[in-house]
């Protein structure tokens, strides 16, 4: 049952692939993973464990891992983790989690130092509502830290780590900066441990470092929570006294729940007041981008499937791929201008001849991302924008009237490239209109097969799935991974993204999938007619469903 080790060429308990660490802490890896005997893409810790474990024990640990973190996603779906699997090999405990679409907080901490305290306030409330439930069910997280916080954009934060706490059989070393002086002084830990570590991690986003620093050993650490003072935190503005509040060595001196939830919300409350007061410049606004999207590899590393989009073009809508399109201008080689994306499109469809779908909301606004190295932000004269690779540019533009069009970026000569299509007339669920109006055609190409399943997610807040595919054969074999997602009303965009299979897992490529997912942005507002098809069935398929077999 343990190994001596465990590779990241190895698979763990033979069928978890790791392919990258996103996240490290004192006794534990995060990686990000794919199941390859159900062609998933997970997410997976590595504890370290004192010493060999008996099965009998490692039953135990692993059972409480996975019951415990099912009983807290139950009350609160959609903002706690589900554990998958856990097992213990290689002298660790593996625990394996459904992928999370969004940012590890330690990364977006890494990249953009600080936080607002507004957007610190927002995120603390969504944190406090999970430890409620738990709270509430008679459940300690123990082991809250950035490694266990996942920002989506446009969606509420995500929890994982429930039921980790005490597996290792050794006090709090995974986190020890977030440690509470209890778990510090090996205590018996409650809510009030939880508490502790919200504010921490409230501390890190305005402060930009944790309250306590990492001293190189873990009971340097920890003495220095239980017994050095507080430093005054500088630049909380609102949220200072329920920071200070929270981190109170006495459990009992804390602040309670629903005083630290009239805390968060009074902050939130005044920034809203303040920005409607004039001033000389508008007060900064904790906007958030996503960085990490649902892939095999990773959100945004990863993920991709294969048939080449110059062999595939089809598209039934945002989440069809494009197909029998009258030819539109051919673009390739202007000159993309850096310029700041816009925000998502708001407009509805008009003219009532477009069937109604469920309206997902628009988020606000976002900074634009900064971009890796030999990237640069392209902003396309239909309005969306993107960060390409240097050395890419728009080689093919198809279109139909103002109703849909497809967009195609890469080096010229076959793949890795890029589709960006956008559609008026995409039906109200994602997941079928990949299966049953795209799907359809993809069949067509020689060698197709599907990666997995389709999988509803959410993207910047939409409604979205995402379908992988293979396609050809040899040397001429690629992976495609695309992701659909809805505006409103019937408006959709799809994002494709094709590389040889063989090199599906270079660096390179895994970087530029990540990139493209984390910098696309909508258009404010499309020029021209929007949402009306004139003598057209709404109930018709659009001509884009049908598949391109070129």
């Amino acid at each position: 049952m343990v190994k001596a080790h465990v590779s990241a060429h190895e698979l763990v308990d033979g069928r978890y692939r790791l392919l990258e660490v996103f996240a490290r802490e004192t006794n534990r890896l995060w990686w990000y993973a794919e199941d390859v005997a159900a062609g998933q893409p997970r997410l997976v810790a590595r504890t370290a464990l004192p010493g060999p474990v008996d099965q009998d024990t490692a039953r135990h640990v692993t059972a409480r891992v996975v019951r415990t973190s099912e009983t807290v996603r139950l009350l609160r779906p959609g903002q706690v983790a589900a554990v998958v699997d856990a097992v213990v090999e290689a002298h660790a405990l593996w625990t394996v989690t459904e992928w999370v679409d969004g940012t590890p907080l330690g990364e977006l901490l890494a990249q953009e130092g600080s936080f607002p305290p507004v957007r610190a306030a927002r995120l603390g409330l969504e944190l406090l509502d999970v430890l409620q439930a738990a709270h509430d069910e008679g459940v300690t997280h123990g082991e809250l830290s950035p490694g266990q916080v996942f920002v989506r954009d446009g969606g509420p934060v995500v929890v994982t780590g429930f039921g980790l706490a005490g597996a290792t059989l050794v006090p709090r070393l995974t986190a020890p900066s977030y440690a509470s002086p209890e778990q510090a002084r090996d205590e018996r830990i409650g809510p009030a441990a939880d508490l502790w570590a919200l504010g921490a991690l409230l501390y890190t986003m305005v402060e930009g470092r944790p309250p306590f620093r990492d001293r190189g050993r873990p009971d340097a650490t920890l003495r220095a929570v239980d017994r050095l003072p507080l430093r005054t935190p500088l630049r909380a503005g609102p949220l200072t006294q329920v920071v200070q509040g929270l981190l109170r060595k006495n459990a009992r001196e804390r602040p309670t729940r629903p005083v630290v939830r009239e805390a968060l919300t009074r902050a939130l409350r005044e920034d809203t007041d303040a920005e409607r007061r004039p001033g000389p410049e508008p007060r900064p606004r904790g906007a958030f981008r996503a960085v990490r999207h649902a892939g095999p590899l990773r959100g945004g590393r990863v993920l991709a499937a294969g048939t080449a989009l110059a062999v595939v073009t089809v598209a039934a809508a945002a989440l069809a791929a494009s197909g029998a399109l009258s030819s539109g201008t051919d673009t390739a080689g202007a000159t993309p201008p850096r310029a700041t994306p816009s925000g998502p499109a708001a407009r509805q469809p008009g003219g009532g001849t477009a069937p109604a779908s469920t309206p997902t909301s628009a988020p606000s606004s976002k900074p634009a991302p900064a971009l890796p190295a030999g990237y640069r932000r392209y902003t396309a004269p239909e309005g969306f924008s993107v960060a390409l690779p240097d050395g890419w540019e728009r080689l093919t533009t198809s279109r139909e009237s103002d109703l849909a069009y497809r967009v195609t970026f890469g080096r010229g000569g076959g793949s890795p490239a890029l589709a960006v299509t956008y559609s008026e007339r995409v039906g109200p669920d994602p997941v079928a209109v990949w299966r049953d109006d795209v799907e359809p055609g993809l069949r067509k190409l020689p060698g197709y097969g599907r990666v997995g399943a389709v999988r509803a997610t959410t993207y910047q807040g939409r409604r979205a799935a995402d379908l992988e595919w293979l396609a050809g054969s040899g040397a001429a074999r690629e992976r495609t991974f695309g992701r659909g997602f809805l505006l409103g009303g019937t408006r959709g965009f799809s994002l494709r993204f094709t590389t040889p299979a063989a090199a599906w897992d270079d660096a390179a490529n895994r970087l530029a999938l990540k990139t493209f997912l984390g910098t696309f942005r909508t258009p404010e507002e499309r020029p021209g007619p929007v949402g009306r098809f004139p003598d057209a069935d709404p109930g018709t398929r659009h001509p884009w469903c049908e598949s391109d077999t070129r």
